[in-house]
């Protein structure tokens, strides 16, 4: 049953001592994200969390407290996905709107979330997206009323190792929740997220058509090879070595539309292109409903998202107007690279911790439908891209600079970017 939008969130009732170390840390983590901005490091939310966190080690926890929390997961689109769920419910929330927070930058981490959260202390409805790695702390000290996870794929394998890991430690803490935890909605075509939501107590399953399946092979619970079949929305997974089977969804995603529960379909009409986006808004449209907000102004709040932490934005430097697309791994550039219309197109990669420091995930990316085109290699890890696109007898050149390889071209340009180019394409037009 849907909650209630308008309900309050049950008061935090932390002790005097805590909400005066609380202020005291959020105050110098200003200090600090003002010191930032002025030296033009960047938005300075990141320095601010980390102050706030070394000051006072429970901010994360503490900072949750009286709010009803809806958080966002999963390894590709859940920055995407939190604007567009946070959107849908300040649509619903008209002129109580600032009773919402979230972490709109995308910082998802612990310290991300407890500077988010720090800078409006009143708000009590918090729509936050989550890294992997800190759902289950997520669930064990918000019990957020709504959890969206999305996919799992290979992404920073030298952070997060193994995807199962991931998902057991999803299932062991949802498990532990037990009833008090949190409704669910879940991708019903990811087997590892299907898997991992199995000891939830109430689930809201969504099929996405999803098309990337190299990272779900094999039964996460037996290790079976998977058995895929086709259907008329794609194709249908199960597992003939034990019971995990893909389950029957609620909401579906049938090309550009979404079929609701009841049978209706709607047109979510967005503003970002792909795809995977009308599977990012069936999820978060099945989390807006659940959560009271009525179907059109869920998708009238949606359709104002354009471009979530500068992804898929146009900007301009100099007489080039370039738009950049975000892919941190092969399931993120399989999904971007159709999405890239130009000849030229820049392809800039990185391998820094934000990006993962291994990059042997480029020869799994599909790079072959680039042929006919022009390719310009980018960014600190240009030579290993370059070896990729040969084999894929993709033309390509060579210019680490990203500055030189947007140069003076005099038009339009897409450009692909892991997350470090990216958030230096982001400083260097202004959008950061």
């Amino acid at each position: 049953m849907p909650s209630n939008l308008t309900d309050p969130a049950a008061p935090a009732g932390l002790p005097r001592s805590v909400r005066v170390r609380l202020r005291a840390a959020t105050w110098l983590g200003n200090a600090a994200a003002l010191a930032s901005r002025l030296a033009g490091k960047g938005s300075g939310a990141s320095i601010r969390g980390k102050v706030l966190t070394r000051l006072a080690p429970d901010a994360f926890a503490q900072l949750l407290q009286g709010r009803r929390v809806l958080a966002v997961s999963g390894t590709n689109g859940k920055t995407t996905t939190t604007h567009l769920l946070a959107a849908a419910i300040r649509a619903g929330l008209g002129a109580d709107a600032p009773r919402l927070v979230t972490n709109a930058d995308g910082a998802n981490l612990h310290y991300g979330i407890a500077s988010a959260l720090s800078q409006q202390p009143k708000a009590d409805i918090a729509v936050l997206e989550t890294d992997e790695r800190v759902v289950s702390d997520m669930i064990a000290h918000a019990r957020p009323e709504l959890l969206v996870l999305l996919n799992f794929s290979r992404d920073q394998l030298d952070r997060h190792h193994e995807i199962k890991a991931l998902g057991r430690a999803w299932r062991v803490a949802l498990e532990r929740a037990g009833e008090s935890g949190p409704t669910i909605v879940a991708n019903a075509c990811d087997p590892l997220v299907v898997w991992s939501a199995g000891t939830a107590a109430r689930v809201i399953w969504v099929e996405t058509a999803t098309t990337w399946n190299a990272d779900g092979a094999l039964c996460p619970a037996c290790g079976t090879i998977l058995r895929r079949t086709a259907s008329a929305n794609g194709q249908r997974w199960d597992c003939p070595g034990c019971e995990l089977h893909q389950p029957e969804a609620g909401y579906r995603v049938e090309g550009a539309a979404i079929v609701l529960p009841d049978g209706r379909t709607v047109q979510p009409g967005l503003q970002v292109p792909g795809s995977f986006n009308v599977s990012n808004a069936a999820c978060a449209l099945a989390a807006a409903l659940a959560f009271g907000v009525d179907l059109e102004t869920a998708l009238a709040g949606m359709r104002t998202v354009t471009a979530p932490a500068g992804r898929f934005a146009t900007a301009a430097f100099g007489t080039t107007t370039a738009r950049l697309l975000l892919a941190k791994n092969p399931a993120g550039w399989a999904e971007a690279l159709p999405l890239a219309a130009s000849d030229p197109v820049i392809l800039a990669i990185d391998s820094v911790a934000a990006d993962g420091k291994d990059v042997s995930w480029l020869w799994d990316v599909p790079y072959e439908q680039l042929a006919g085109r022009t390719v310009i290699c980018s960014g600190p890890r240009a030579q290993d891209l370059a070896v990729r696109l040969s084999y894929a007898g993709v033309e390509h050149e060579i210019e680490p600079d990203l500055r030189a390889a947007l140069g003076e071209r005099k038009a339009d340009v897409d450009v692909i970017a892991t997350y470090t180019p990216f958030q230096a394409l982001l400083k260097m037009a202004g959008l950061r």
